[in-house]
């Protein structure tokens, strides 16, 4: 369906069949666009009804039995696996085409786009424009083949040896525990989802390589970011560059004043909520982070801001970080408040079966440190250039290889010894 939209699409826009990229500035190619434009409408909102249907159907129901004291009750239903990553795939398919920044696909390229399956599930979202020049230039040679080893290597590494390890404890660290665990469970959940989702993505992308396809980069140190803005350009980088391009920019960005810019922030970050999930906590997420995002361009040219250390505002943005991914973790507001309350001694348990000492033994916190380490020192410029510069050599690209067979080898052990842990954005 999304194949034959995209072809009804193009040719109502290019006669020609793409034959040569229009000019956007030509007047007939703007009469023809608007000719278009209803085609497009009518099927992005068809696909985004798709998904709201799957996904969303429980939490709309709720919202109206809320308002209007009904007592409806939704019924669920098995959603198709990567429903939230295949849409925004689709209509990034459909508007590539639309805008002219991309021909339409055969039947087969089409699928292949939608449905590639090392991104199918939980991305790194690939636009089809990027994808389509891919499919042409696409090589498999030997480099790109060991860089795709090498990823896949570190990334069920990452997966296997700590988010699982953190997820375990997370896992059974529930109910009634101590302040102390509170405070290391939360700090166990911010480990755990980077590695957990950075690990997918090198997976991801490792295959893709092994394939002879080069995507971009999904993450980039985010925890070393100095302020929220920063952090979202570095965590989960393909997801915002769907909303800058899909979203932010046809709102208008920033050229409309910094009011409309204030506008355009929120309602991507409350989307970038709604899109993780059906729930409050989801929508509180993102409008936080929406929050501290627009805080951050009221004041950035402010002469005290500028002053700051980096160091200071380091702490604050992961501040923030630390606490936004809590509500994240929880789907129900009580079980998050409830959580905050133990953190702050609000709330405290007569019988704790497990004190901070049964979770966080000599193991564990050696795992933190390593990740803690990971996700931060090694990505600091200095140590990303000496990295690099060890690469180039013929011994530092063994010594690398090695340990990279290594660290698999281990991964495979913690596999065999711990039970199965879902990858985290599998539910979205």
């Amino acid at each position: 369906l999304v194949y034959l939209l995209g072809k009804v699409i193009e040719n109502l826009i290019h006669k020609n069949r793409f034959l040569v990229i229009p000019d956007r500035k030509n007047p007939h190619f703007q009469k023809e666009i608007t000719t278009a434009f209803p085609v497009l409408l009518v099927s992005v909102i068809s696909i985004i009804f798709i998904l709201i249907h799957f996904k969303y159907k429980g939490i709309f129901i709720g919202v109206w039995n809320f308002f209007f004291k009904d007592d409806i009750i939704a019924k669920t239903y098995l959603a198709p696996l990567g429903i939230s990553f295949i849409t925004f795939s689709a209509i990034s398919y459909l508007v590539d085409i639309y805008r002219g920044d991309a021909p339409a696909g055969s039947l087969i390229d089409s699928a292949l786009y939608l449905l590639f399956f090392p991104k199918v599930v939980s991305g790194p979202i690939v636009l089809w424009k990027d994808f389509s020049e891919e499919i042409l230039t696409k090589t498999i040679n030997l480099e790109l083949v060991t860089t795709g080893m090498t990823r896949i290597m570190i990334g069920f590494s990452k997966k296997l040896i700590l988010a699982d390890t953190f997820g375990a404890a997370i896992a059974e660290a529930t109910g009634s525990v101590d302040q102390l665990t509170s405070w290391g469970v939360a700090l166990l959940y911010m480990l755990q989802i980077y590695y957990d989702f950075s690990g997918y993505s090198d997976i991801a992308i490792g295959l893709s390589n092994m394939l002879g396809f080069e995507f971009f980069e999904n993450f980039n140190f985010p925890y070393i970011s100095t302020s929220i803005t920063e952090f979202w350009r570095r965590w989960h980088i393909s997801l915002g560059r769907w909303f800058r391009e899909y979203i932010y920019f046809p709102l208008g960005g920033n050229r409309k004043g910094e009011k409309r810019t204030i506008i355009n922030v929120a309602i991507v970050f409350i989307v970038t909520g709604i899109w993780h999930g059906a729930g409050w906590t989801y929508m509180l997420w993102g409008m936080i982070n929406g929050l501290f995002n627009i805080l951050e361009r009221l004041v950035s040219e402010k002469s005290w801001y500028v002053k700051t250390p980096k160091f200071i505002k380091w702490i604050y943005a992961m501040i923030i970080t630390f606490f936004s991914w809590e509500l994240f973790r929880f789907d129900e507001m009580s079980s998050f408040i409830q959580w905050i309350k133990i953190m702050f001694g609000g709330l405290k348990f007569e019988v704790i079966p497990y004190t901070w000492q049964y979770f966080f033994d000599a193991r564990m916190i050696f795992l933190v440190i390593i990740g803690i380490l990971g996700s931060t020192v090694f990505g600091l410029p200095k140590v990303q250039e000496k990295y690099d510069n060890l690469l180039a050599t013929k011994v530092g690209f063994l010594v690398h290889q090695l340990m990279a067979v290594l660290l698999f080898i281990l991964s495979i052990l913690f596999m065999i010894n711990s039970n199965y842990s879902p990858f985290i954005y599998f539910q979205y």
